[in-house]
């Protein structure tokens, strides 16, 4: 299986590598120029639980480059650059590639679907961990799993009811193959909608806060906040016909509050390096699915608004207003 990574970051390099160490062809497609040239010339450096090493062999380059279709193309873009990022390899998704998204976030199923047949995306989330510690080099410590499900007939919310054909049980081989624990999971929109209100409460409260997820410790009313994001989103989940288990999401939360003491949420990295955040697929869209809903999210609310003008700040080009 000849396998694409649109989007070679931490998360990206991650899979490409232990995809390319399992004995499949993968090629690494991204736009930094900086870590690009450092996997071609000395490899993609790998930090697991397994050692450290370097992985050789894989094929990187810009996306408006690559002129090779994948089997399967694995998107880890952040979802602000779906659009971009999928039209830049347009040629690419014309041959019948099956695309899977493990993007952050809620509305990817949305905006993959503007480019590539439903019938051939498969949506997804993974809870794999990984950091990218300079050009060609990503440290990933710690198990994490993969689900994913036929995208057609979900409708973008609720149980899942693709039809699971024989590609899509290869793929999850093939993943699992690599040591990622791949489940072809029917209920894999609980799972999203579970990653949701984890993300939306230790993403969004370290990025307001500064803090590492284990600072949020500190004083009461940190783990207090997460618990109520936690709350108001599963809240918008169950009202979008979704099971989301509060209990299980509480658990990952305090789990994580305790033991990843020294952690940076992706969204405070991006905060700190003056980047554009993932809020919107996150906070926002569970906002506007709760005003749809009738489901009241102040707390949820608060902290978009609050990431919204940190992003202003940070910028001098005056950004789009929201409702």
């Amino acid at each position: 299986m000849n396998i694409a990574m649109l989007g070679a970051g931490a998360m990206g390099c991650l899979f490409g590598g232990l995809l390319a160490e399992s004995g499949r062809q993968v090629t690494l497609l991204d736009i930094d120029d900086a870590h690009l040239e450092a996997i071609r010339r000395s490899g993609l450096r790998l930090e697991t639980d397994q050692g450290d090493r370097r992985i050789h062999g894989m094929t990187v380059a810009r996306p408006e480059h690559h002129r090779q279709p994948p089997d399967l193309l694995i998107l880890f873009t952040k979802s602000l650059h779906t659009d971009a990022a999928l039209r830049s390899v347009a040629p690419l998704l014309r041959a019948p590639a099956r695309v899977l998204t493990l993007q952050n976030g809620l509305g990817n199923l949305e905006a993959v679907s503007r480019h590539v047949d439903p019938a051939r995306i498969l949506v997804g989330m993974t809870t794999w961990p990984a950091d990218l510690a300079g050009p060609g080099h990503v440290r990933s410590h710690g198990g994490g799993v993969i689900r994913m499900w036929p995208a057609r007939g979900s409708g973008g919310d609720g149980e899942g009811d693709g039809n699971v054909d024989t590609d899509v049980m290869h793929i999850a081989t093939v993943l699992n193959d690599a040591g990622l624990q791949c489940e072809v999971d029917p209920n894999v929109w609980k799972a999203i909608w579970e990653k949701v209100a984890f993300n939306a409460a230790l993403n969004s409260l370290c990025a307001v806060s500064g803090c590492a997820v284990g600072q949020l410790a500190n004083v009461a009313d940190g783990p207090m906040l997460a618990r109520t994001v936690v709350s108001e989103v599963i809240a918008v989940a169950r009202a979008s016909g979704v099971d989301a288990d509060a209990a299980a999401c509480h658990a990952s939360v305090a789990h994580a509050i305790a033991h990843h003491r020294g952690h940076k949420p992706s969204m405070l990295q991006d905060v700190l390096a003056g980047r554009p955040t993932e809020i919107e697929t996150i906070n926002g869209e569970v906002v506007a699915r709760a005003r749809a809903a009738g489901v009241p999210v102040p707390h949820t609310a608060l902290l978009l608004g609050l990431v919204r003008l940190i992003q202003v700040r940070q910028s001098d080009i005056p950004t789009e207003r929201h409702p």
